[in-house]
């Protein structure tokens, strides 16, 4: 059991995240007491009965009093509300965390809300599943995952290397990040196929040749992965485009252009030129294998620990 890294950790949302976050500071002993808050009164009771929490409470406020960590764990575009609400409740020293897949927005959202003495440490666990809800969550969601902080210059660092001991503890691998960095970093590898996920699933149910039941009936492997990542949170999903607009567009034009050449290469026969690229893009795929950040095994009824699902909320 790892050694206790805070007196009390608030949680404000309890969904996939939140709940996975409190299993495991449970299992691992990092902290003494753990409060939470969501906005659904079902959560809040679930989370009670399930003993995710040790309180929970109706206002993030009341979550947030006294606490020495404060982890908001709800979609990226209410960061800014929860932390004009929990403001006043916040005790010289704490410090305020998130999960979001946006920095750079949830930064300019939050701080101007944080409090002389408060520390605002923002982070990026890269891991979730397509599932939400309080009871979604298991304590072994961030293992082996990475978890991106992106701290402002000033932050203190013994604020920034407290955070970072208890992502460790829960399990994932840390590195500090620049908040525009990593905006663009997750633009394409996160944000990109999230986009093309809901737009090809979109495309396929619009098809008029094809029956509904023809496209449940016979997907292929492929097919099937994009249907997984296109059930994700809607509402977690439209903030994080909404949030990290910049970035998506400058990726998703490059994708633009990169998709005319292989139409272009199609029509074209130009066989070569796709034979590179399928090559090149397998060499990536055994790479990321190597990093231990997939596996070998083939993808029929995968795991849960499969994709970024980023800041899921109950």
């Amino acid at each position: 059991m790892s050694a206790r890294i805070f007196d009390k950790v608030a949680l404000i949302g309890l969904g996939l995240i939140g709940s996975s976050l409190a299993l495991i500071m449970r299992r691992e002993g990092l902290c003494g007491h753990i409060s939470g808050h969501a906005r659904s009164e079902q959560t809040r009771r679930t989370a009670l009965e399930i003993g995710l929490v040790d309180a929970v409470h109706d206002s993030a406020a009341e979550a947030a009093a006294d606490a020495d960590l404060v982890i908001v764990c709800t979609p990226v575009g209410v960061s800014g509300a929860v932390a004009a609400e929990i403001r006043d409740s916040l005790k010289p020293g704490a410090i305020v965390s998130d999960v979001g897949s946006v920095k750079a927005a949830v930064i300019a959202d939050m701080s101007p809300h944080i409090p002389d003495g408060v520390h605002l440490v923002p982070a990026h666990p890269i891991a979730g599943t397509e599932e939400s809800g309080p009871r979604a969550g298991f304590a072994e969601l961030f293992e082996g995952r990475w978890c991106i902080l992106t701290p402002l210059p000033d932050t203190d660092p013994d604020a920034v290397r407290r955070v970072e001991a208890f992502w460790r503890a829960c399990g994932s691998d840390v590195e500090i990040m620049a908040p525009d960095h990593h905006d663009r970093v997750l633009a394409i590898t996160s944000h990109i196929p999230h986009l093309i996920a809901y737009n090809i699933v979109g495309t396929a149910a619009d098809v008029e040749e094809v029956s509904e039941q023809e496209v449940m009936k016979f997907a292929a492997g492929g097919f099937r992965d994009f249907t997984r990542i296109a059930a994700s949170d809607p509402t977690m999903w439209r903030d994080v485009f909404l949030h990290n607009k910049d970035a998506v567009l400058e990726m998703l034009g490059r994708f633009s252009e990169d998709l005319t050449a292989l139409q272009r290469a199609i029509r074209w026969g130009d066989g070569d030129t796709l034979f590179k690229l399928f090559l090149r893009t397998r060499g990536i795929r055994r790479g990321i294998v190597e990093a231990g950040q997939e596996t070998a095994a083939p993808d029929f009824g995968r795991g849960r620990m499969d994709h970024d699902g980023g800041d899921e909320s109950g």
